[in-house]
C-alpha cells in the first residue's frame, strides 16, 4: 500500500532532493497537493512550501486508462457556447459515444484574437467576437485561474483533462493553479480539434436567436441565418455576458430569477510594489508575482467590498460586448511577469434592493457601462478607459495626470463619480481606507480603471437538482451564464455534470 507524507519546506528547497535524501528506498512519487504559505514574509519569516506526496510502490497503477462507454445513439444534443462549460460537456458526451452539435456565436481563437486587437487599437468592436464571446469563452482572456471552492468529484477530472490536452502536469495538484491566457489558447485549440476529430460538430459564427419550445419541451434552436437545428436536449452554456439570451429566454417562457452580483473598478499597481507588500524582502524570481485577497464588510449596510480575480503581473483589458458600453477585465499570461498587477475591487449589488425585476441587474450594469463610454467619447475616441488615481478619488479630485498603465487600448483621466451610483462610490471609499491597513501604500500607489461590471451573471436560469430547467424539459442551463458557477473550473465542472445528466437519460431510454 502506498504511503502519503506531508512535507513542509523552505521555499528555496527542492522537493525531489528532499525525498531522495529522506526516502532513499522510494524512487517514484506523485505530488497530490502543493501550496505556498507566505503569510509571515512581510515580517521577515521565510515562506514555506507545503507538499502532500504519495510515495508509490507501483507508479503504473496511477496511470488511469479512460474507459469509453459507447451508447451508439442517434440523438445529438445541442451545446450553445464554446466556453469551459460547453467544452467539458462535449468531452463527456464524446466519451459516451454521443456526438454533440456545438454552436458558437463567435469565431475560432485566431480570428477572435484579431478581432480583439482591432477593437483595442482602432475601437472597432465585433459584438459576437470579442473578449467575452468566441472559442474558449470569457475565461480565455483572463488569468486562467483554476482555483475553485466547488466541492465536486469532477474537479479532478477537469484538471486531468487539461493536463491531457497540454497543461503542465502541476495543474493537477497545485493548491491555486493558473494556466495563463497564452497557454489556455493552445489547450482550448487542442480540445476543439479533438472534439471535431471524434465526431462532434462545431459551428462557429452561429448565433442562437430562438429556443424552440413545444408543449413545455425543447425541440431545438433557430440561428441568426434562419437555420433550424432540432434536438430534444439543449445545454445552454452561453456565459454571463450573453444578455440577448436572457431576453430571449424570458420571451419564450423559460423561468428566470434575478441574483446578486458585484460592480466596481480594477485597481492597478506596479508589480514590484505588490510583490514587496506580500513577500517583504523575500520578493523575487523564486516566488514570482504575488497574489492578494482583500475584503471589507460594512456592518451598517450589510454589504461587502472585496477584491476579485486578482491578476499578478497582468494587464487590464477593455472587454465590452456592446458598441455603446465600456467594461474592464483583468488578464495574466502564464509567466505573470508583466510590470503591473491588478485586481477588481467590487461592491455587492443586491437583487430586489438595488434593482427590480428579473432583467433589472442587466439594466443596472448597462447604465454604468454607458456612462463610462459617454465619458470616453466626450474626452477621447470611445475606446480608452476612464481612470483615476486612488488618492485623488478619495480626496474628491480629478487626477491631473494618470500614470502609464497596462491597458492596451489606453486610459484617460476621468471623474469616476460620474459613472457609479452613490452607494458604490461610498463603499469603494470605505473599502480602500480599510485595505490600506492590509497593504500600506495601496492608496498612494494605486490607479483605478473603470468599470468592472461583469463579475458574475445578474440572472439565474432556474433549474432542478438534475440541472434541468424547472419550466422547460430538455433545457440544461450550465456554466456562468446559468448563474450557478463562477470561474473556469466551476463552469467546466457544471458542464460535465449537465452532460452526465443528459447521458443518463439517453442511456436509460435506449435512444
Amino acid at each position: 500500500m502506498n504511503k502519503t507524507v506531508t512535507v513542509q519546506l523552505d521555499f528555496r528547497e527542492d522537493i525531489d532532493k528532499y525525498l531522495k535524501k529522506n526516502f532513499p528506498a522510494i524512487n517514484k512519487y506523485r505530488i497530490v497537493k502543493k501550496s505556498l504559505d507566505a503569510r509571515g514574509a512581510p515580517r521577515g519569516k521565510a515562506p514555506t512550501q507545503c507538499y502532500v506526496v504519495e510515495l508509490l510502490d507501483d507508479f503504473s497503477s496511477h496511470n488511469k486508462v479512460e474507459e469509453r462507454v459507447v451508447i451508439n445513439t442517434k440523438v445529438r444534443p445541442i451545446i450553445v457556447g464554446l466556453g469551459p462549460a460547453g467544452l467539458f460537456a462535449a468531452l463527456k458526451f464524446i466519451e459516451a459515444g454521443i456526438y454533440p452539435i456545438i454552436l458558437e456565436r463567435g469565431g475560432p481563437i485566431a480570428k477572435r484574437t484579431l478581432d480583439i486587437v482591432k477593437f483595442w487599437k482602432h475601437g472597432v468592436l465585433n459584438i459576437n467576437s470579442n473578449v467575452c464571446f468566441g472559442e474558449g469563452g470569457a475565461g480565455l482572456f483572463s488569468d486562467g485561474k483554476l482555483l475553485t471552492r466547488v466541492k465536486s468529484p469532477y474537479v479532478q477530472y477537469v484538471m486531468d483533462q487539461l493536463v491531457k490536452f497540454g497543461a503542465p502536469a502541476e495543474m493537477a495538484y497545485l493548491n491555486a493553479p493558473h494556466l495563463g491566457s497564452n497557454k489556455m489558447k493552445a489547450i482550448i485549440s487542442s480540445i476543439t480539434d479533438y472534439l471535431q476529430k471524434s465526431g462532434a460538430t462545431i459551428l462557429y459564427n452561429s448565433l442562437v436567436t430562438e429556443l424552440i419550445v413545444e408543449q413545455g419541451k425543447v425541440a431545438g434552436v433557430k440561428l441568426d441565418d434562419k437555420r433550424v437545428i432540432h434536438s430534444p436536449f439543449v445545454l445552454l452554456a452561453t456565459g454571463h455576458s450573453a444578455r440577448d439570451v436572457y431576453s430571449m429566454l424570458e420571451r419564450v417562457g423559460v423561468t428566470l430569477s434575478a441574483k446578486d452580483f458585484a460592480v466596481g473598478v480594477r485597481v492597478e499597481h506596479k508589480r514590484s510594489f505588490i510583490d514587496k507588500s506580500q513577500y517583504g524582502n523575500f520578493a523575487g524570481d523564486l516566488l514570482g508575482a504575488a497574489n492578494y485577497r482583500l475584503a471589507y464588510h460594512d456592518k451598517v449596510s450589510d454589504r461587502g467590498c472585496y477584491s476579485f480575480c486578482m491578476c499578478p503581473g497582468g494587464v487590464v483589458l477593455s472587454a465590452g460586448t456592446e458598441s455603446n458600453g465600456l467594461v474592464v477585465n483583468g488578464m495574466s499570461n502564464a509567466g505573470r511577469n508583466g510590470r503591473y498587477s491588478n485586481s477588481a475591487i467590487v461592491v455587492a449589488v443586491k437583487a430586489g434592493v438595488d434593482f427590480k425585476g428579473v432583467l433589472g441587474g442587466i439594466a443596472f450594469q448597462k447604465e454604468i457601462e454607458n456612462r463610462a463610454y459617454d465619458l470616453s467619447v466626450k474626452v477621447k475616441t470611445g475606446k480608452e478607459l476612464p481612470a483615476q488615481n486612488v488618492a485623488d478619488f478619495l480626496e474628491g479630485k480629478v487626477s491631473k495626470n494618470v500614470p502609464d498603465s497596462s491597458v492596451p487600448s489606453k486610459t484617460f483621466s476621468a471623474d469616476l463619480t460620474q459613472i457609479f451610483p452613490l452607494f458604490i462610490l461610498d463603499h469603494l471609499r470605505n473599502g480602500f481606507v480599510q485595505f490600506e491597513k492590509n497593504i500600506p501604500g495601496i492608496i498612494k500607489n494605486g490607479l483605478m480603471i473603470a468599470p468592472e461590471t461583469r463579475t458574475s451573471s445578474p440572472v439565474r436560469i432556474d433549474r432542478d437538482k438534475n440541472q434541468e430547467s424547472v419550466s422547460t424539459k430538455g433545457l440544461y442551463p450550465c456554466g456562468e451564464g446559468a448563474g450557478f458557477a463562477g470561474g473556469i473550473t466551476s463552469a467546466a465542472v457544471d458542464g460535465v455534470s449537465a452532460a452526465l445528466n443528459v447521458i443518463k437519460i439517453i442511456s436509460n431510454s435506449g435512444s
